[in-house]
Formats: C-alpha cells, structure tokens, sequence
C-alpha cells in the first residue's frame, strides 16, 4: 500500500488527494475534526468539518467559525477523496475519520473508547488497510474497570460524605468526563452542583438533546449551605481552590485512567482516585486495532515507542508518528508521567 492517502507534515495529517487536513495543529485551509478537545479542534482554520453531534460544543468553545457538519456515516466526496466520519466512542458527537483514494482505505481514529458509557455515541470499528491510532494508555498495566462497579464506589463514597456532613468536590474535565459522571451519579443522595465551565458545556449538550441529570450552576450568590453534603463537579484546576473551598468541610477525588498509578492521587491532592477514563485501555486498542483488519499501524500521543515495538511483535507493520496531540483536555499525563 502506498503512503499517498495520507501524509505526515509539520502541520497535521494530509490528505493530498482531498487537500484537507485532520486535526491539524497549525491554521490551514480545510480541517476535518474529530471531536471537540482543545488539542484537536483548534482556532484559526478557513474551513471545518466534522459531525453535526460535534459542531456546538466546538463553536462554544471556537467561537464564530465557518464549520460544514455530516452524520455519522455519511459518505462525502472531497476532491479525488471519500470521507466519512464513524463513532469514537471517546465523547458525544467524537469520530474516527474514513478517508478512501482509488480503494485504499486509512481511518485516523481521533481519540477513542471502544465501552459504551451511556452518554457517547458506542464506538463503531472501521475496516481499513491504514489505521491511525491513539495509544494514551498503551501499556498492559491500564486495565478499566466496569462502569457500573466504579459508579457503585463513586455513589458509596459520596453517600458517606454526605453522612458526615462533608461536600464531595470531583474533578472532571468539563468536556466529555464531567457528562458521563453526570450520568454515573445518583440524583437521590444529593443536590448537583456543577463548575461554570462544566454547566456551560451541559447546557451545549442538553440543548442537542443528550439526557443528563438536574445539575445548580454554582455562582457568586448561590447559598451552598442551602446545599449540604452535595456533589460538586467541576475542573481539576478547581481542586483545592479558594472556589472550593467556599463548599466548607470537604472530600476531594479525581477521575482519570492515571489513577490506575501508584502516586498519582496523591501527587493531585485528592482523598480519592476513581479510575475512568474516556480513553481505550491496553484491551480496548488490541480489539480495536484487530477489527480493522489493517496491517499498517501508526501509533500516536501516548506510550508510542513501547506500544509500536509489541505491535511489530505481533505482525503489524508499526511505526510512531509524531504529532501534537494529547496537550489539552482529556486524561492528559498528570505532572511526572510520561503521556
């Protein structure tokens, strides 16, 4: 197979055929996008394109920018290039990307999950001789949890907080992990109060028609004591903050995939760790990268060199490619570990 479907540049990933890149870092002419995360959709292109699911949470965050939107599916011919856009399962409206030239088929796969969590879109395989994948959790040691055993703890350890009168203050990034908490938590223990970053994105979300539960935007005036032992939600920049610590006596946790590291809780200051993330484990990339059927694997943002080396092991004519990917939003490394 040839390498002209898609090319590597210092800008982004390229299609020549198409003249469009995907996710690109650098301002360009016509971007397709993913998902909505700061280190994918970025300021500054003439032209987007990405799914209808995905455009107003990116608009919310871009501003006024000239954005074309497809369904899920949809096949779109852009110059001598077909493209179509198919679930990553990562957030709401996420999607990996099919580009076919003269029959041969690449899929850059954007970030991904391959678990339904209840909110996203389920995570759809692509069949494709050249498959781009992330590999944020590339090592065997990252394992996920069943979701509903990991709600089970995150609802036991906001109950007994609020047994003892304390506030549960859980950081979340305010796009895509914030919502499927959301959607993890128990609205009978307590009221839900949310991070105006987190609350803006859930109106942008409940406005398309995802089902999230009651959550109260915390402002300036609200009176948290009219809010005893609830749940906060809110950035993990907030942990720790005079913002927080308005809510009084308090139990903080924070979720991600790197609790599943020795340290990591403590090195984020929190009482908790739950381990969730919006990302694939070590099974969720072999099944996924197994269901393409693609023989070429190019690994990105994540333990790359470690996980091209166990894929050539197994086959697959891997290689690292470089990109600026995994420098925002979602699961990102925490101070002290490699991504």
């Amino acid at each position: 197979m040839s390498n002209t479907v898609l090319t590597f540049t210092d800008r982004g990933i390229y299609c020549p055929a198409g003249d469009f890149f995907i996710d690109p870092w650098r301002p360009v002419d016509r971007a397709l996008i993913t998902h909505g995360h700061a280190d994918h959709a970025r300021p500054g292109h003439r032209r987007y394109l990405c799914t209808d699911a995905c455009a107003p949470v990116m608009i919310h965050r871009l501003g006024s920018i000239s954005v074309e939107t497809v369904k899920f599916g949809e096949v779109r011919k852009i110059g001598d290039a077909l493209v179509s856009f198919h679930p990553a399962g990562h957030l709401p409206g996420s999607a990996q990307i099919r580009v076919e030239v003269a029959g041969e088929v690449w899929v850059a796969s954007g970030d991904y999950k391959v678990v339904p969590d209840g909110i996203s879109e389920p995570f759809e395989p692509v069949k494709c001789h050249s498959f781009i994948t992330e590999c944020t959790f590339g090592l065997p040691v990252f394992k996920w949890d069943d979701q509903n055993d990991v709600a089970k703890d995150l609802n036991a350890w906001w109950a007994k907080n609020t047994a003892d009168g304390k506030a549960s203050i859980l950081g979340a990034y305010s796009l895509g992990k914030a919502q499927r908490l959301l959607a993890m938590v128990d609205p009978a223990i307590g009221s839900i109060l949310t991070h105006g970053a987190v609350e803006n994105t859930n109106q942008v979300l409940r406005n398309q028609g995802y089902r999230l539960p009651d959550t109260i935007h915390v402002t300036p005036d609200l009176n948290v004591k009219n809010h005893s032992g609830a749940l906060v939600i809110a950035p993990p920049s907030a942990l720790g903050s005079q913002w927080a610590r308005r809510f009084g006596p308090s139990s903080t946790a924070f979720a991600s995939g790197w609790m599943r590291l020795r340290g990591v809780r403590r090195r984020r200051a929190a009482d908790r760790g739950f381990v969730i993330s919006d990302h694939a484990d070590w099974d969720g990339l072999m099944s996924a990268i197994q269901e393409t059927g693609a023989e070429n694997i190019f690994a990105t943002h994540g333990y790359t060199d470690i996980f091209a080396r166990w894929l050539n092991t197994q086959g697959y004519n891997a290689q690292v490619l470089k990109t600026e990917f995994g420098t925002d939003e979602d699961d990102t490394a925490p101070t002290g570990e490699a991504a």
